[in-house]
């Protein structure tokens, strides 16, 4: 009985009964141990990503279970990889998830931040302060932080007809990535991309209008950014125009074949002469539906479904060319774009249910017998394709996941067009200003103020160390000169040029995503704080 402690109790009578059943076989921590454990694991994910941050940050190999191959230092997608057991590791997976679910950029930082938060309560355990007191410290520390981002942030203006600034920022974002050699061409693409479909009234980015499409081979320079739609089809029969002007879509749901009773059914041809009538009728009802899409004035039909090659060879005698199996986004892509209908029923087709587009083309690429067909110069030029190229499928992969980072930021500071610096200077700033604050406080939160204070510096320190500098004499020098000067600008100089203005080297980011990682990061070492016992089943038994 003693070896499992808290599983018996004795009644009045002196009779057994169990409290908690199959202790044997489940595994317990509870008190300081649980939360030790948890600071431990969320420390060991930290230390994993810690050395992909900034711009000199490394990639990861991540090798799925079926042998897929993926190179990325994108924070979110190496955390979704990692295949984590431990339950808050896998509460750390989920944070750099919703950062890039919310931002779509600094999924990295808001994972090395957790880390340092929890690195610090660990020493703040170890002095005797209690748990829920280290948690609302580190919660007044944070709204501290967030009023000084505020204090700092600069107002940035969004505007269509100068799009410099934002293809800085587009670039600040890809600058840690693997497409950085074309960097500038990668950032022109997001901004175009966003501002093509933005509402900078209401302040508003429907992402569903960017498509990105990618094909192995060529250069990364091939990229492109499409006013229109890119689908991964050919025309249905290699005789008909490769190009085509000033086209009329006919955009259909209906399958090109002749109607089937909805119900189970059973056909009986008896005699030739049957089966002859029967061939008329399919005949004249194939000529019936490709006279209809003609008879609208359609010059392509775009369809859902498939025919087959009588139906082919008929749309190529009547000289209609078609697209066959495009799938059900891309059909309400090409709707958006080109302004027309999506037509479930050839009865049902008319002149005004048309879309538009000034050119369709097929696209072919080098010795490959791939071709895409190009739908440019739409009616509405809110629907947009970027479309990438590199040499194998993991660059590709990456340049998807950067460029996909790039137009979510330029999204939010369409949204808020507040900026901070980067390069670690903001978190300088914000560190400053708490470990200033803990001076006029009391009570015990002072010490988690300072513990704030320190973990702020983690993205510097992390920065500079990536960089191959000296990572504290290069903090010290930052914080001492961000005093000095009163310039929240100063930042880790990562690409060694000598000047740590972040200013001058116009590398800034949005202030929502910085307040989203400090909030974020926060609220989960708070709930890790908050946990002191933890039951899970013991694998094999005791």
């Amino acid at each position: 009985m003693s070896a499992f402690p808290g599983t018996f109790a004795f009644d009045e009578y002196g009779r057994p009964f169990i409290i908690l059943r199959d202790q044997e076989r489940q595994k317990r921590i509870t008190g300081t141990d649980a939360i030790k454990t948890h600071i431990m694991a969320g420390r060991q994910i930290a230390s994993t990503l810690k050395t992909s941050l900034g711009p000199k940050g490394l990639d990861k190999i991540m090798v799925s279970p079926d042998g897929d191959v993926t190179v990325t230092n994108d924070g979110a997608t190496i955390m979704k990889l990692m295949e984590v057991d431990h339950e808050i590791a896998k509460l750390m997976v989920q944070l750099s998830q919703s950062q890039d679910d919310e931002i779509g950029d600094g999924t990295t930082g808001v994972v090395v931040l957790a880390g340092a938060l929890l690195e610090q309560a660990e020493g703040l355990i170890d002095r005797g302060i209690h748990p829920i007191r280290i948690a609302d410290g580190f919660e007044l520390a944070a709204q501290c932080a967030i009023k000084q981002l505020d204090a700092i942030a600069q107002p940035f203006p969004v505007d269509p007809k100068n799009k410099e600034p934002l293809i800085q920022i587009a670039m600040t974002t890809l600058g840690s990535k693997i497409v950085n050699k074309c960097h500038r061409q990668m950032a022109e693409m997001a901004v175009d991309a966003v501002l093509n479909v933005a509402d900078i009234e209401k302040k508003d980015v429907n992402f569903e209008l960017i498509k990105i499409e990618t094909k192995v081979g060529g250069r990364m320079e091939d990229s492109m950014l499409v006013k229109g739609v890119i689908v991964d089809k050919t025309l249905s029969h290699s005789q008909m125009p490769k190009e085509l002007k000033n086209v009329k879509l006919a955009i259909l749901t209906c399958p090109f074949e002749p109607p089937k009773p909805k119900t189970k059914h059973k056909l009986d041809v008896t005699s030739a002469e049957d089966y002859r009538a029967l061939r008329e009728y399919e005949q004249e009802k194939f000529t019936q539906m490709v006279k209809q899409v003609k008879d609208a004035g359609a010059t392509l039909a775009i369809c859902q479904w498939g025919f087959d090659d009588e139906a082919n060879h008929l749309l190529l005698q009547q000289e209609l060319p078609a697209v066959r199996w495009v799938g059900g986004p891309e059909i309400e892509l090409i709707a958006i774009a080109t302004g027309g209908r999506i037509v479930p029923r050839f009865e049902e087709l008319t002149a005004e249910k048309l879309g538009h587009a000034g050119l369709v083309r097929e696209m072919a690429f080098g010795t490959s017998k791939d071709k895409m067909l190009v739908i440019e110069e739409c009616k509405n030029s809110k629907a947009v394709t970027i479309f990438l190229r590199g040499g194998n499928a993991m660059i590709i992969a990456e340049a998807k996941r950067s460029i996909h980072d790039a137009i979510c930021v330029v999204r939010s500071l369409v949204k808020d067009s507040r900026i901070v610096y980067g390069g670690g200077a903001a978190e300088i700033s914000c560190s400053l200003a708490v470990a200033k604050e803990a001076d006029q406080l009391s009570t015990l939160e002072q010490y988690a103020f300072r513990a704030f204070s320190v973990a702020l510096e983690s993205i510097p320190l992390a920065l500079a160390e990536n960089s191959g500098l000296h990572p504290i004499e290069t903090l010290s020098e930052l914080k001492a000169s961000q005093v000095a000067e009163k310039k929240p600008s100063l930042g880790v100089d990562c690409m060694l040029s000598g000047d740590s203005d972040m200013k001058s080297h116009n590398v800034v980011e949005s202030l929502h995503s910085k307040k989203q990682q400090i909030l974020l990061s926060t609220q989960l070492v708070k709930m890790i704080l908050k946990i002191d016992d933890v039951r899970s089943k013991n694998e094999g038994g005791m």
